[in-house]
């Protein structure tokens, strides 16, 4: 305060900052690169050709406005103006900034993202796996009686929402922690024909196979055949190349001929 004028600097609005992120993402587009980003996504995508650096500083320069004066509130507020937005850019910023604040998440966060997953802002997996990991897999670490109700999205209709529940356990499976419900989690997802499950799933098995490796190849030798050969090849990709033949032969699907009449 100074001769009775306050110079206190007005807190950013999130609509302030979402407005402000979608014209330095605009200033930014590059058309030739954002076609070339539709060869990573087989469902088509909006992008306005950002690299991933260019979205991350963006994000790091807008959080550095609000740094400090945000709360988890008013980070929720700024996702929901713009995760529906279709570009896969805008989707990018936002989560980065949203993650900033992942040490005060709460639970309500976990059915908020569910929320967010089961109407599709999250439509692609690349979306899905920058959010997940670290939004919902430290909130699973904080809060262990979340993990049966994401046990529960296996199940989902939606295939972000079952992507999420393989996914938010990478980095928790990676270090060894919480194996059993990855496992379970693995278990449940074997029977879903969907491209983009049986990757995720096959990538937190390898993840799940770095700190107890016998544990990844009993469970993929129990299961055998029922596994997705998709699945199967990301999972054994950290065995030796003599081990993954060994797995991939005594988990081959059987040939079932016809009788004879």
């Amino acid at each position: 305060m100074a001769d009775g004028i306050n110079l206190k600097k007005p807190v950013p609005s999130p609509d302030e900052i979402a407005h402000k992120a979608v014209a330095l993402i605009k200033s930014k587009a590059n058309p030739e690169r954002a076609v070339g980003a539709q060869r990573y996504f087989k469902d088509q995508i909006s992008s306005y050709g950002l690299t991933s650096d260019e979205v991350r500083d963006i994000a790091k320069n807008l959080y550095a406005d609000v740094r400090g004066v945000w709360s988890v509130r008013d980070a929720i507020d700024f996702c929901e103006i713009l995760l529906p937005n279709k570009y896969l850019d805008v989707k990018g910023t936002a989560t980065l900034i949203f993650l900033r604040y992942a040490d005060d998440f709460e639970p309500a966060v976990f059915s908020l993202v569910k929320k967010w997953l089961s109407r599709d802002y999250l439509d692609n997996w690349a979306s899905v796996d920058v959010l997940c990991p670290d939004a919902l897999g430290g909130l699973l670490e904080k809060h262990p009686s979340l993990v049966q109700k994401i046990k529960d999205w296996t199940a989902s209709p939606n295939r972000w929402v079952k992507r999420a529940s393989a996914v938010s356990f990478i980095k928790l499976a990676r270090r060894g922690k919480f194996l059993d419900p990855a496992y379970a989690v693995a278990k449940r997802l074997l029977s879903v024909e969907d491209d983009l499950i049986e990757k995720a799933n096959g990538w937190l098995l390898r993840e799940a196979g770095k700190t107890d490796m016998p544990r990844l190849e009993k469970f993929l030798l129990v299961h055998g055949a029922k596994i997705p050969r998709t699945t199967l090849r990301y999972a054994i990709e950290r065995f030796p190349e003599p081990k993954r033949r060994n797995i991939l032969e005594r988990t081959k699907p059987s040939t079932s001929w016809p009788s004879r009449p």
